[in-house]
């Protein structure tokens, strides 16, 4: 009974590897007749886990999903990834799974070998979190969920937003992609309305359901990352700027983070940075940071303020 127990984890083992296994190769593997592999498969058939099989010259075993969820088996380092990723989303930005996920992570650790409950424990002791700038909003797990698979499933989605004004609006789009940035979630979608994509906070999202009807799919504009970071880095600026930078846009954009602003070429050794934040200082910082020459287009309050700072550092200096 040993024996079979073993060979069955090992089975397991093996199909849950995402290929397809002839009856012979997992009898070479586990050293057994191709008659005692069908009957090995269908006891893990008995226990729940749906094995899908094919007859014929190309046939095989593969593992599949089923209407519940059998127990998995991980090796060492995935058991190490699955409790620190457990560990990190139960403080996380997505209200709602924290308490499920320190659930997951305490069965897990409750029949992780002692060698890994000590690694998992070290790196969990031993690690200082160190807290953002700003508390991050947080979103809703269900509305994750519903806007996923309205994007899965194209169908038009309905929702109250609340604008950066505070004002409200409602909606009616054609969602295709979530974008995670940071601590923020992010849905880009086809506004049939105003025909053309926008990108919406999650955080502001509250969905209305039921769900509209299917639509044709449409070409995604470029690159979604790109047009959220473009949003990301001009949507909740107080002061907002135009820098002429005397060096080629590659250059500049290896130096920032995509965040800070977008960089616009001009020419080869030239670009525009379009920036901002919610103080003057914070983009002379920003600018100071580059190593590079440059020239502020606006606004005038900015080049005003860098006269100020450029003739305080001279009369540091001496």
């Amino acid at each position: 009974m040993l024996e079979t127990s073993a060979r069955l984890l090992r089975l397991l083992s093996l199909l849950q590897t995402p290929r397809d296994w002839t009856g012979a190769e997992l009898a070479d593997r586990l050293a057994v007749s191709t008659r005692t592999v069908r009957n090995d498969v269908e006891r893990l058939r008995a226990l729940g886990y749906p094995v899908h099989g094919t007859r014929g010259a190309v046939g095989g075993y593969r593992l599949g999903a089923g209407a519940a969820l059998p127990p998995l088996l991980l090796d060492d380092e995935e058991a190490v990834a699955v409790a620190v990723g457990l560990r990190t989303a139960a403080g996380g930005s997505v209200a709602g799974i924290e308490e499920t996920s320190l659930r997951a992570l305490a069965k897990l650790e409750q029949v992780l070998p002692h060698r890994l409950r000590r690694r998992v424990t070290a790196l969990h002791t031993h690690t200082v979190r160190v807290p953002h700038d700003q508390p991050g909003p947080t979103v809703d797990a269900e509305t994750l969920s519903v806007l996923g698979a309205a994007c899965r499933d194209r169908e038009r989605l309905r929702f109250d937003y609340v604008r950066h004004d505070g004002t409200a609006d409602r909606r009616d789009v054609e969602p295709y992609r979530l974008v995670n940035w940071g601590r923020r979630w992010y849905l880009v979608a086809f506004d049939p309305a105003r025909d053309d994509w926008r990108t919406f906070r999650v955080d502001r999202i509250s969905p209305r359901t039921p769900t509209g009807p299917r639509f044709a799919a449409r070409d995604l504009p470029g690159d979604v990352v790109d047009r959220v970071r473009h949003g990301v880095s001009s949507a909740a600026w107080r002061h907002r700027a135009t820098v002429r930078v005397h060096a080629p846009a590659e250059v500049v954009a290896d130096r920032i983070n995509p965040a800070v602003g977008t960089v616009e070429p001009v020419g080869d050794a030239a670009c525009l940075l379009h920036t901002g934040a919610d103080r003057l200082e914070t983009i002379a910082v920003w600018l100071g940071l580059l190593d590079l020459d440059f020239t502020v287009e606006n606004p005038p309050e900015l080049a005003g303020l860098l006269r100020t700072l450029a003739a305080r550092y001279l009369r540091a200096a001496g």
